[in-house]
């Protein structure tokens, strides 16, 4: 059996890198990532779509504006065409498959399945068969604001575990689904705004972890782990650690 290292005891609260490090290297990159792995985070929490080739890369937002300087969507470019793009300081937009290559035996990952706007793309399944390729399943954490997406994981990969994303804009009636049986998750991940002493207990109640989200200040930091959170995301691993002095 499958025996998942995020559903492990763990002797501090997670640290884990919001898009890598990207508070020092261009987000979703590569150099990011490396970093990371160099700051001392446990993990990384990334992005996945699937671009025009069927390829599946690792960048947040559905349009290439704000990272690379492109216009238009992620679907509508191959991976050749979104190679030529600079993703920051000459990084790359970087696959699914390379981020495992270079830091996949090493962090834990927490993939967050974003085809929000355009949910039929069969994402999904490429995102599993690449995991699965590279065999570490038990090092990843799927992720997704969207219930039905949370779905299409579980039954593809029930052995995967998955957490559902929220905050304070998170319609009420899409909150409430997640208190349906057919769409499991074993962890929440809400805003650090939305963390309290009552809301971790209320989950570890029913054996659901809580990792938050994008907890940069010390201060917010020092606040999230006293409210008893499993994982702290953020964009610097190394402020994370440093504040909780590990």
């Amino acid at each position: 059996m499958l025996m998942n290292h995020w559903l492990q005891p763990h002797t501090h609260p997670l640290v884990i890198g919001h898009r890598g490090a990207c508070a020092h290297a261009p987000e979703n990159t590569l150099a990011a990532f490396r970093l990371a792995r160099e700051q001392g985070a446990d993990g990384i929490e990334l992005d996945v779509k699937r671009c025009a080739s069927g390829d599946v890369v690792v960048m947040h937002d559905p349009t290439l504006l704000r990272t690379t300087g492109a216009a238009g969507h992620v679907h509508e470019w191959t991976l050749a065409d979104l190679r030529a793009l600079d993703a920051g300081q000459g990084e790359r937009v970087p696959t699914l498959d390379e981020v495992f290559e270079a830091v996949g035996a090493d962090l834990l990952v927490n993939v967050e399945v974003t085809n929000y706007t355009t949910p039929d793309d069969g994402l999904e399944p490429l995102v599993i068969a690449v995991v699965r390729r590279h065999a570490i399943a038990e090092r990843i954490l799927f992720s997704s604001f969207h219930p039905l997406v949370l779905r299409r994981l579980a039954a593809l990969a029930p052995e995967i575990p998955r957490a559902f994303l929220c905050d304070e804009e998170t319609p009420f009636d899409i909150a409430l689904a997640f208190n349906d049986p057919l769409m499991p998750h074993e962890f929440r991940h809400p805003r650090h705004t939305m963390v309290t002493p009552d809301l971790v207990a209320g989950l570890r109640a029913r054996n659901i972890g809580v990792n938050t989200w994008t907890t940069n200040i010390p201060a917010d930091i020092k606040r999230v782990v006293a409210c008893g959170v499993n994982g702290v995301i953020g964009d610097s691993p190394k402020t994370i650690r440093e504040t909780l002095g590990l």
